[in-house]
């Protein structure tokens, strides 16, 4: 002590040598890793064992923050502090927890995630923008580096600094429940797509080291690349199934997008609940700890998926011992437990006791994760900023969602005849029908993870409907009626010039998504057959995260547009199929005839699609494009 005390020429107690006595963790002018290293010093074992522990929103409140010291909170889909809560209300709830993991021994900020995967999507009145399966057939990477970066700020706005996004997977079969969260079955696509992650975390500066976590301070969340790896290649694909594949063919299909997502500075990685070649991702050291952190240099945090770890055995949870020794030890560094955290962190204390895990793992797990909450600025702006409260659901964000929707509409058919086009559509007709479940339906056109968990139907959140979006696209003068359903008889007579058939799949997510038939769901193909071949001549428009069985009734349709699940602004949809703007989108995927073929994919040698991967038509616009109202 007598040393010190030299050296600092005073003793503890003497105000003058507090303030020369810097603390290396809290100063900001530090080099980061001396700030990791000076914080990892100071912890104890427990204290390390809760940084790497993720629980539920609904579990935590102010007084378990304290006495865990929790290390970070989700909010799981659908999972929201009051039915259409505010931006304030969402940024008091986080701001209560950081209070409480502030006023902990050490003071490390807590950190807190959020699924924004279309926007800010559990938030009420947050922009909805079209989910990945329509961004990739805009195949426009500056267009999603302007999402990204507007989704980082309403997510901001409501104090969350860490989003579960980009979903990288190359989905291989549209059968998967998560293809729509797949930009593309092409690796090049989804590659261009990682720009995303410029946006959401900010453009790190030349000389960035690869692999090392970038965070711009401000107003730029932690991102999250997942699910690593081969998520989109599972057997069938069945959702958190075997992805059974080379080595070779894994890096080339599935890990390349993880290549340029850690060039581009990634903080945080998501392991998939699937396998490769039987073992568990989240028990695979070889991928995630030899390949992952040792081979491609990554060196933010991995973290595990929502009760990932219980999968590991079969039933889920058989184990939770061999769970967590089984993935800590294979490289997650945190886990998103997200409810039994008690029991996780007793049976991760013991773990530990005896050896099973060792210290030099669970100390490379708590570096990582410090690194990442330094480089977020977490320890210096820990608290929501409430100049931002305003940009949840913004115009300006509204109108880049309308881009969005616009870029990624596909043309597939455009009249029966050659030379005679149905689109564009004559905004002046004096009277046109629009029919179908998706018409009028702004939940179903968001589809799953919009509001809860697996979406919703109806006014799910604020939004355009296409029904309303078309009555804003018309003239004053023109009528539009609409019927959902209408049967067999319902033109007969009515005179209209035009019908618009708006038809698709309802929201799912994950597991519920799987579906082995692809066809058109609630009634649509019934509504194809009475609105078409009847006098008027139809459009009709699919609403849906994949390619769907249409091949039958293709015949039937003047015009026919792939429209995927384009968010809250359906009149990205009107401003192209009333001619203010032209197609641009290309198939993101290809279009299979029957589902007897799946997989098909670009490249094989059995292809034979009802449109190829890459499929574009356009309405051949004089002007390019107008300006629309």
């Amino acid at each position: 002590m007598a040393a010190i005390c030299a050296q600092w020429k005073s003793c503890k107690g003497d105000d003058d040598g507090e303030k020369n006595f810097k603390i290396i963790y809290k100063d900001p002018g530090q080099p980061i890793e001396a700030r990791v290293e000076d914080l990892l010093s100071r912890m104890t074992v427990a204290e390390k064992i809760r940084q790497m522990t993720q629980i539920e929103r609904a579990v935590a409140n102010p007084d378990v923050i304290e006495k865990f010291a929790i290390g970070s909170i989700l909010n799981g889909g659908g999972s929201a502090p009051a039915p259409h809560a505010s931006a304030s209300v969402w940024a008091d709830m986080v701001d209560s927890f950081q209070d409480a993991a502030m006023s902990t021994r050490l003071g490390i900020p807590m950190i807190f995630g959020t699924d924004a995967v279309h926007g800010h999507n559990n938030v009420y009145g947050a922009t909805i923008f079209p989910h990945n399966r329509g961004l990739g057939a805009t195949r426009d990477p500056d267009l999603v580096k302007r999402i990204g970066a507007a989704t980082a700020l309403e997510v901001r706005a409501t104090g969350i600094p860490y989003a579960f996004s980009p979903c990288l997977a190359v989905c291989r079969d549209p059968r998967w429940g998560r293809c729509y969260e797949s930009y593309s079955e092409d690796t090049e696509v989804v590659r261009k797509m990682t720009d995303i992650i410029l946006g959401l975390q900010g453009s790190p500066p030349e000389g960035h080291p690869n692999g090392y976590p970038y965070v711009a301070v401000g107003t730029t969340v932690v991102a999250s690349a997942k699910h690593f790896v081969g998520d989109g290649g599972t057997t069938g694909g069945i959702n958190e199934n075997n992805t059974v594949a080379s080595y070779y063919d894994l890096y080339r299909v599935h890990m390349l997008p993880y290549v340029d997502a850690l060039a581009k500075g990634v903080s945080t990685i998501m392991a998939s609940y699937s396998s490769w070649n039987g073992v568990k991702m989240h028990a695979s050291h070889y991928l995630l700890t030899r390949i992952l952190k040792d081979r491609m240099g990554f060196k933010g945090f991995i973290i595990s998926d929502w009760e990932a770890i219980d999968r590991i055995t079969s039933p889920p949870g058989a184990n939770y011992s061999y769970s967590i020794s089984a993935s800590i030890n294979a490289g997650i560094d945190m886990v998103m437990v997200p409810f039994k955290f008690q029991t996780y962190i007793d049976e991760l204390t013991a773990l530990v006791n005896s050896s099973v895990i060792s210290m030099s793992r669970i100390d490379d797990a708590v570096r990582r994760i410090l690194r990442v909450k330094f480089v977020t600025g977490l320890f210096e702006h820990p608290k929501t900023d409430r100049s931002l409260l305003g940009m949840v659901g913004n115009l300006g964000h509204r109108e880049l969602a309308r881009e969005a929707v616009r870029k990624s509409l596909v043309l597939l058919k455009n009249g029966k005849m050659p030379g005679k086009p149905l689109l564009p559509l004559d905004k002046n007709a004096p009277k046109i029908l629009v029919a179908g479940s998706h018409a009028d339906n702004l939940g179903y056109q968001c589809g799953g993870w919009t509001i809860s968990w697996e979406g919703g139907s109806g006014a799910t959140t604020v939004g355009t409907t296409i029904l309303d979006a078309i009555k804003q696209a018309v003239s004053p003068s023109t009528e539009v009626v609409y019927e959902q359903n209408p049967d067999a008889n319902f033109t007969k007579g009515k005179g209209f010039s035009y019908a618009i058939a708006v038809i698709g799949e309802p929201p799912y997510v994950e597991s519920t998504g799987d579906n082995t038939n692809l066809t058109i769901p609630l009634g649509g193909i019934d509504v194809i057959n009475n609105v078409c071949n009847n006098g008027s001549p139809c459009l009709v428009i699919l609403i849906s995260g994949r390619p769907l069985v249409v091949e039958p009734y293709l015949n039937r349709m003047d015009a026919f547009v792939a429209a995927w699940l384009p968010g809250s602004e359906g009149r990205g949809i009107t401003d192209v199929i009333f001619g203010d703007y032209d197609f641009q989108g290309h198939l993101p995927r290809t279009w299979f005839k029957r589902v007897d073929q799946l997989p098909m994919n670009v490249g094989d040698k059995d292809y034979d699609p009802l449109f190829p991967f890459g499929f574009s038509m356009s309405m051949n616009l004089q002007s390019g494009h107008h300006h629309h109202q």
